[in-house]
């Protein structure tokens, strides 16, 4: 049976038809996820040099123009061991002015869809952004912006090595798997990324679920295939663990 607080979260993301199917969906669904919240999830001694390193490269980072209408660059947050790597598109003005990924409504919006998988933004996930400054008026990332900004994403993702990545929104998604189709083609089948193969899943950005709330629906869908996604791999590590 959900928690009162599980339901509020699906009600939060448009979701209303959740307790109705309940029987549907995996018992540990029901609770958190394995792994997922209260695992531990902490900074490698090793890494945290190398993490400063990266944040100040960001926020000294005068590569592409965009360095100059910005308030400060936007590395990420969360845990810097995490399971769960979710990336968005770049900072809003909310964002930009206080130098975290996804704190207004669309960061809002975001908390509730992580936490109806029971995941929360501060537990095994970090949020980070393609673009770590915020293009003027947020119109989207030009072609010489990304190529400039993705090799800050790559070294996060090499530091963070993520189980998976959640990209949210055409941008994040075009730019991750390197295609232009459009992001209905790219929803519900696992892509792959990167030498070690982390298997990435797309879904909606938060932004357009706000414009557009009939998609929600399709939104809860990915989650749900992303989290299933998640309980395999976890699954598949505990099983070899055993043998």
């Amino acid at each position: 049976m959900l928690s009162a607080r599980r339901r509020q979260y699906l009600e939060s993301i448009g979701i209303d038809m959740w307790v109705r199917r309940a029987r549907e969906v995996p018992a540990a669904a029901a609770g958190e996820l394995p792994g997922a919240v209260g695992s531990a999830a902490v900074a490698d001694g090793d890494a945290a040099p190398e993490w400063q390193r990266l944040l100040d490269d960001v926020r000294h980072c005068t590569l592409c123009p965009l360095h100059a209408t910005r308030t400060q660059g936007v590395l990420g947050v969360g845990p810097k061991r995490a399971d769960w790597l979710v990336i968005g598109e770049a900072p809003g003005a909310e964002e930009d002015r206080r130098g975290e990924p996804f704190v207004g409504a669309a960061g809002q919006l975001l908390d509730a869809m992580l936490r109806a998988i029971g995941l929360d933004r501060r537990s095994n996930v970090y949020i980070a952004n393609v673009l770590k400054s915020r293009p003027p008026n947020n119109r989207d990332p030009r072609p010489e912006e990304v190529e400039a900004c993705l090799p800050y994403l790559l070294r996060q993702i090499v530091l963070l090595q993520p189980k998976i990545m959640l990209a949210v929104g055409r941008i994040a998604a075009q730019v991750l798997l390197r295609t232009d189709a459009p992001l209905g083609r790219l929803r519900g089948r696992v892509h792959h990324f990167g030498e070690r193969h982390t298997p990435l899943v797309v879904t909606y950005h938060p932004a357009y679920l706000l414009r557009t709330p009939a998609e929600k629906r399709k939104a809860w869908e990915d989650l749900k295939f992303a989290r299933s996604v998640y309980q395999q791999l976890t699954q598949g590590a505990a099983d070899g663990h055993r043998s």
